[in-house]
């Protein structure tokens, strides 16, 4: 087997949500026979795909109970290094505000990275299960970027296949044109199953989706050119985002914005694979017998890290 061409993207892993509608650290439910978290296999596939080094976002506050169950399985695996999102970092001239204790959102957890990485790199959500081929075609992408481009990628799901079967989620319905690109993504909250497609019950007018769309599931890769454009989109973001402290910073908007304004493009990959992730609890079961069912096609061993020494 031939090596990968190109240098080896990093991987910003964000881990630093609330899971409020989880209600707990769903970045760290087992998920494997082993004591697998959904994390063990992102970066088990991230690796294998050529992934280079990790950088983990977090919450000064879960800081203990988070790397108590990560360090033991990355440990002398891959190079990694922990950054933190807080409300407190914030670009020159704001002030954090004192009245809010969510954190910004996906956008400003990447931002959170900015000082940390240097080269072409994907973004991953800590609770999501993308899959071995999802993997691939990002750091496959990636290692034809060098870190000056304005010129991005994204992995999406078709929409039916990154639904929860326990409530609606929230996805970034994509538009993509015939060379590739991706037009715009429009972020939808609550969106549901609704027999072969899914609905979306937060419009003002009934949304009908054949469930066929390509979706965001956090599944970018950028350049360092990016955090340039992250930090214009954030100044403009705080002066009203100051004043709610429910209001979000979220990526695909940021992408959305960035490709509008031509000032880079996005190249869209689609994943084969089959979201599988812990939005709800009642989720967690499905997660790990989806899990369990790869495990006995053979995708992975039993014991994830055990048998990867």
């Amino acid at each position: 087997m031939s090596k990968p061409k190109g240098p080896k993207p990093a991987l910003a892993v964000l881990a630093a949500g609330i899971g409020s509608r989880y209600g707990g650290m769903k970045q760290i439910e087992t998920v494997g026979p082993s004591g697998e978290v959904v994390i063990d296999y992102s970066v088990f596939d991230a690796i294998e795909a050529g992934f280079g080094r990790l950088v983990i976002v977090i919450r000064r506050d879960i800081e203990e109970t988070f790397k108590a169950v990560i360090e033991p399985h990355f440990a002398g695996r891959i190079p990694h290094t922990y950054v933190y999102q807080e409300l407190s970092d914030v670009p020159d001239g704001f002030a954090a505000p004192t009245d809010r204790a969510k954190p910004w959102g996906t956008a400003h957890a990447v931002y959170a990275c900015r000082h940390e990485i240097k080269e072409p790199f994907g973004v991953i959500n800590a609770d999501d299960f993308y899959g071995k081929a999802s993997f691939k075609v990002l750091a496959d992408k990636l290692r034809q970027f060098s870190a000056a481009d304005n010129r991005y990628c994204m992995a999406a799901f078709v929409l039916r296949n990154s639904l929860s079967d326990h409530g609606p989620v929230s996805r970034g319905v994509c538009r993509v044109g015939g060379d590739g690109l991706l037009e715009d993504v429009t972020e939808h909250q609550q969106i549901e199953r609704a027999g072969s497609g899914a609905r979306c019950l937060l419009e003002k007018k009934p949304l009908t989706l054949t469930g066929d769309e390509p979706v965001s599931m956090n599944l970018f890769g950028f350049t360092p050119t990016f955090f340039d454009h992250l930090e214009r989109e954030f100044r403009g973001f705080l002066p009203a985002g100051l004043k709610n402290p429910k209001a979000e910073f979220q990526l695909p908007t940021v992408v959305d914005t960035v490709i509008h304004q031509k000032r880079a493009t996005v190249e869209v990959v689609m994943s084969p694979e089959r979201w599988l992730g812990v939005t709800y609890p009642e989720d967690k079961p499905l997660v790990a017998a989806g899990i369990r069912a790869l495990i006995d096609r053979g995708v992975y061993p039993a014991d994830l890290w055990g048998k990867a020494r």
